[in-house]
């Protein structure tokens, strides 16, 4: 999976505090633990993901899937091949990953309008 150097950081950080504070001298081969030790479910991520959208004040449908389409729609509007996306994803068909497509579609709509010469 790529990830960039600053993510790769960030992870670093992660391990080396919060991770370790997490586990207190236990063991896991999970990258992200709950306050038990245990495995981070999907409904802990949830939970937490609430509780920042909170103190920031962001609006509440932000959620984890809001999150996955927004990466999925930033990597393809900033030229990311639809195949890479589709892997990042994890989707096993192409067809699924093509409901990103429309922001290429509207980014072309978007260069159409400010080059095509107007009478």
């Amino acid at each position: 999976m790529p990830i960039g150097e600053q993510a790769t950081g960030w992870i670093r950080k992660y391990q080396a505090s919060a991770r370790n504070a997490l586990l207190k001298g236990r063991s896991s081969n999970r990258l992200f633990v709950n306050a038990r030790g245990g495995s981070l479910s999907r409904v802990g991520f949830w939970k937490i993901l609430k509780q920042y959208v909170r103190e920031a004040g962001l609006p509440r449908t932000v959620s984890p899937h809001v999150l996955r389409h927004s990466f999925a729609t930033h990597l393809l509007d900033r030229g990311a091949d639809l195949r890479a996306i589709q892997m990042m994803l994890g989707h096993a068909d192409l067809s699924t990953t093509q409901i990103y497509t429309h922001v290429l579609e509207a980014r072309l709509r978007a260069v159409y309008d400010r080059f095509h010469p107007r009478a």
